[in-house]
């Protein structure tokens, strides 16, 4: 069946918008917004908003045809992402919501530059909300602009569609626009301020509720407006939920959250991705990867790796504090709904007690699979958590590339698999020819072929492995030459890298070169192994 030619054709609503309190003040400026889950903000025009990149699968899941945003209805559609324009039925609002930040209560934080236009039908049966960032400046701007930069327009909207294409929950992109406009940044903080190119990203999602939107509530005492919030949230996106009685529902909620993102984390941990401001108001209650800010996926293996240089003190969000803190998030978000139920306590208690042991069961189940251990007969759970460990012990003797790593182990059988195999994806030559560096891999590889004996699948391993084991990354290197040829108006570089993670887990050879591990040159290169909070 083919898609509808033109955006205003979709059959546009806002069940957050009808079913939520409102702000009564339409006053732009920031300021404290009390009992109300959203405030009507309308986009602020932009002189030249222009199309540069649409994903076919985002528009296609929307049910538009490519004529929807090529051709004679390009203009339409740049006005409307752009922010220039609205369909019928477009409420567009910025939500209001709390959150804890780098582990300290921040109070009101709520959309800054994000504008919800509303909610259209999707094409396999559910309903997805459109959200433009950067669409100018709302109550929650704090003092800011409320636009975005070229440059973390782009990030967003790679990364939305690469993690999408890895089979890990995620907002999706819909478009990017650039505005013909500039926008100030300080992109360290340092007082180093320089104009830049602005962008606008449309994001996708069912929901972009997150944890500090109830976290808000509770925190006012505006328990009615919670309760609202609980049961919406219920009737909307989790449904099998709503004949609970009244006192049950936020339990229940907890429990469907904390399992959604325990099986987030996983997916994170398995590709190597760190998202880099894990704050409450940036984990999302559908377990969607959701705010693509100083994200980074780890290349040299290292478990205090954090892309975000604001994290650098304390590595709070570093890759292998992941796990815990999304607990840690929880824990705050179950206090919220502890304020509806504040007789649950031991429940609510029990419940978080639960979610560290699926945390941790999961995680091992993941490790597993990405060590081509899930067969009938594999090592116990003790021996798999061992030769984990002995892995990253290992890898602390070398810089070993973690992507390139598994796939090579990916794509060998285990007694044929020799160090030669593994060379590539070591950054140093020198190191890999280190004496004690080849007995510490040459042992390891020795324990893990022996736990692989026992696998009846033969050479089917190697494909079920490299399902889980991606061949390509977004790798910050490969972003930042496609955004430092965007910002000269080229944009083909951004239109192929799109093209090379569509296909993760496939070889791809005349991509091959999209598949090598971080050039020695992007170490220390700002937007590569250094990002911050503007990025």
């Amino acid at each position: 069946m083919s898609g509808l030619t033109s955006i205003d054709d979709w059959n546009v609503a806002s069940r957050f918008v009808r079913d939520l309190p409102a702000d009564r003040d339409r006053d732009i400026r920031p300021r404290e917004v009390r009992g109300a889950a959203y405030s009507v903000v309308i986009p602020t025009p932009v002189t030249a908003p222009t199309v540069r990149v649409v994903s076919p699968e985002t528009a296609a899941l929307l049910g538009l045809d490519k004529a929807a945003y090529t051709g004679e209805q390009a203009q339409r559609f740049a006005d409307v992402f752009g922010g220039n324009a609205l369909v019928d039925g477009m409420t567009p609002v910025a939500a209001c919501y709390g959150g804890h930040q780098f582990g300290h209560w921040a109070g009101q934080l709520g959309d800054g530059r994000a504008l919800l236009l509303g909610e259209v039908a999707d094409v396999e049966g559910g309903r997805q909300e459109l959200q433009l960032k950067g669409a100018g400046p709302t109550p929650y701007s704090r003092r800011a602009d409320g636009r975005a930069v070229l440059r973390s327009s782009i990030r967003e909207f790679l990364c939305s569609e690469a993690m999408h294409h890895l089979g890990i929950p995620t907002t999706r992109a819909l478009s990017l626009v650039t505005t013909g406009e500039g926008v100030v940044r300080d992109m360290f903080y340092d007082g180093h301020a320089e104009e830049e190119p602005g962008a606008i990203v449309c994001r996708v999602a069912p929901s972009f509720l997150r944890l500090g939107s109830f976290q808000l509530f509770a925190a006012r005492n505006e328990l009615m407006e919670l309760r609202a919030l609980v049961d919406t949230a219920i009737a909307h996106h989790f449904p099998e939920l709503s004949a609970l009685a009244s006192a049950d529902k936020p339990y229940a909620l907890l429990e469907e959250v904390s399992r959604r993102t325990v099986a987030l984390l996983c997916e994170w941990q398995r590709v190597g991705f760190v998202h880099g401001v894990m704050n409450t108001d940036n984990l999302s209650l559908l377990g969607l990867t959701i705010d693509y800010g100083p994200y980074g996926w780890m290349e040299g293996v290292d478990p205090q790796f954090t892309p975000n240089t604001t994290d650098l003190p304390g590595r709070r969000y570093a890759y292998g504090a992941q796990p815990r803190i999304a607990c840690w998030n929880l824990a705050r978000f179950a206090e919220a709904l502890l304020a509806l139920e504040p007789g649950q306590q031991d429940r609510f208690a029990r419940s978080l007690e639960t979610t560290g042991l699926m945390m941790e069961q999961a995680l091992r189940n993941m490790w597993r699979s990405k060590l081509g251990l899930d067969f009938d007969g594999a090592p116990d759970d003790d021996d798999v958590d061992t030769l984990r460990s002995s892995l990253f012990a290992a890898f602390k003797a070398a810089e070993v590339d973690f992507t390139l790593f598994f796939r090579a182990l990916s794509s060998t059988m285990p007694t044929d698999l020799d160090m030669a195999a593994l060379q590539h994806a070591f950054y140093s030559e020198a190191t890999f020819a280190n004496v004690d560096v080849q007995q510490r891999f040459a042992s390891w590889l020795a324990e893990w072929s022996d736990a692989c004996a026992a696998d009846p699948r033969g050479a089917r391993r190697l494909d079920d492995m490299q399902l889980v084991n991606p061949k390509y990354i977004l790798r910050n290197a490969w972003v930042q030459t496609a955004i430092e040829a965007a910002e000269k108006g080229n944009f083909d570089e951004v239109h192929t890298l799109l093209d090379v993670v569509r296909r993760p887990y496939d070889e791809q050879p005349h991509y091959a070169a999209y598949a090598d591990k971080r050039p020695e040159w992007a170490r220390t290169k700002a937007g590569c192994s250094m990002l911050s909070c503007s990025s």
